[in-house]
């Protein structure tokens, strides 16, 4: 086994892990940097494919592939590497079906599904608590928010069970929690749920395909090449795959990395694995016991990805969108689809089959799953669904250096206790990834983020001096985890009059949709 010396060793070639190298790099290009990859590739979860098509051969990306314009780290990464985005697909009839195999199915064309009246009032109502709750979380320091601890003691279901009174609403929540985090709502603390949305600047920036929401574009050419694309910048000599770490010891003066392959020697290490992945690592000396309990108990979600090409977008033709929402069954699958023609304008769909679902899926053999997928889409798209060219998959969990997709989550009582280890350093060991993101955590654009905040922390620990007093003064807040934002705490008075005022409102709304149910809805 070899041995070599750098000043940093990155831990993990995704786009959080290579955003640190990159950023290292640039603010003191004296700094000898080393990424070290389990996999045989870069990307993380973000992975293209060549699959056959109408055209040829096209590239779809069968990890993460949506970026926003709000998404400010990932957009920047986007236009200085000279990459382009176009629009997600939304024109036409989007097709929504809840309540059951045997409910009925619907169509509508405008940002949200019609609702019975009492329906409406129901989501009107349980939206207005939610965004008033998100708007009043603090993502640096959850724990400092008003009834932080309450709301990380419960389940976003039982939030859901205590607040919800219809139904429907229920099932739209429920499949939100799916498509959002792979999870059920019965796994989730309601205060991350919160937290997370807050990372967003809010809940409906999760859901939808809006600008300035989380699946408003595509990147040309796919998602993984920004990770490629970072590699040739940074140096391919400097990224080695196939170096599994398995042990880091630090000591008084140098950190000891070994891999499957070799050992190194180092001044710092940034570990920017997903935190399931980084708890397999063996640390001398031991990881605080925070920090344990925290990497130790944060479940990932599970999610299958699936792309189907088309000889033609059949879908278009008859006036859809390619977008379905609807409750998993027995013989139904997925939780929801999208149009995913490429850019060279070879049709195709994406869909994800999602928690319960991908656990009950995930060990039937493909071919059956790739039927019940055909199926259900003959079922709302129409007959022309059955005729495809080709059907890819890729079920995250079963991906060795993953484990699941899209993101860690917290439940109950994690982040009353164990929050603040999340991103604090362990003496010369920082800590990277989407799930420490405090902008768009679990999306390209939070494992961006947290790369580049970790670089900073290693620039204003071994060289303070490439970083202005501002950047080092905004490190030392951060390492601080406090952001009490006391003045967004109202009192439970002013909270129940905001709430008797938004329930005053949402009655006269029903009340004129009822007079006039010609008129479409909208969200707000």
């Amino acid at each position: 086994m070899s041995e070599d010396q750098f000043d940093v060793v990155v831990v993990g070639a995704g786009l959080s892990g290579l955003s640190a190298a990159r950023r290292l790099q640039k603010r003191n290009p004296q700094l000898s940097v080393l990424v070290l990859e389990a996999r045989d590739r870069v990307g993380g979860r973000t992975v293209s494919k060549q699959l056959p098509a109408a055209n040829g051969v096209d590239q779809w990306d069968m990890g993460g592939q949506w970026v926003s314009s709000s998404q400010t780290h990932v957009m920047e990464l986007i236009r200085e590497l000279g990459l382009e985005v176009f629009p997600q697909y939304t024109e036409g009839k989007k097709v929504h079906h809840v309540g059951g195999p045997h409910a009925k199915i619907k169509t509508y064309t405008s940002s949200m599904p019609s609702y019975s009246p009492l329906a409406l009032l129901d989501f009107t109502q349980v939206m207005w608590r939610i965004n008033h709750l998100t708007q009043n979380i603090s993502v640096e320091d959850p724990m400092s928010s008003a009834n932080a601890e309450l709301y990380d003691g419960m389940t976003l279901h039982t939030f859901m069970e205590k607040y919800i009174w219809t139904t429907q609403v229920k099932e739209e929540l429920a499949l939100c929690s799916r498509i959002v985090f792979g999870l059920e709502p019965s796994q989730i603390s309601f205060l991350y749920f919160l937290m997370y949305s807050a990372t967003a600047g809010g809940t409906l920036r999760l859901l939808e395909t809006t600008p300035g929401s989380g699946q408003e574009l595509r990147v040309k050419g796919g998602t993984q090449q920004l990770s490629e694309k970072l590699v040739e910048q940074i140096g391919k000599e400097r990224v080695r795959l196939g170096a599994a770490v398995m042990t880091i010891c630090q000591n008084s003066e140098n950190i000891k990395v070994t891999t499957s392959a070799d050992t190194v020697f180092c001044k710092a290490v940034i570990v920017a694995c997903p935190s399931h992945l980084a708890a397999q690592i063996r640390y001398e000396p031991a990881l605080p016991v925070e920090r344990q309990h925290l990497t130790q108990c944060l479940p990932i979600g599970h999610m299958t990805k699936f792309i189907v090409t088309y000889p033609t977008a059949f879908w278009k033709q008859r006036g859809f969108s390619g977008e379905i929402v609807v409750r998993p069954s027995e013989d139904c699958p997925l939780s929801v689809t999208f149009d995913a023609t490429s850019p060279r304008g070879s049709p195709a769909l994406v869909g994800f089959i999602t928690g319960v679902q991908a656990r009950d899926w995930c060990d039937k053999e493909m071919e059956e799953r790739r039927d019940a997928v055909i199926s259900s889409l003959v079922k709302y798209l129409g007959p022309e669904a059955s005729t495809y060219i080709h059907y890819e998959e890729k079920d995250w969990a079963k991906e060795e250096w993953s484990g699941g997709c899209p993101v860690n989550v917290m439940t109950p009582g994690m982040l009353t206790y164990y929050h603040p280890s999340l991103r604090k350093p362990f003496g010369r060991i920082h800590w990277a990834g989407t799930e420490t993101a405090t902008q768009w955590c679990g999306y390209i654009n939070g494992a961006i983020q947290a790369g580049q905040r970790a670089g900073m922390e290693v620039l204003a620990q071994m060289c303070p001096s490439s970083l202005s007093q501002e950047e080092l003064d905004a490190v030392r807040a951060s390492l601080k985890r406090s952001d009490p934002r006391k003045d967004s705490k109202c009192s439970s008075s002013k909270c129940y009059y905001l709430f008797g005022v938004v329930m005053t409102a949402a009655a006269l709304v029903t009340a004129y949709l009822l007079a006039k149910p010609e008129r479409g809805f909208e969200w707000f």
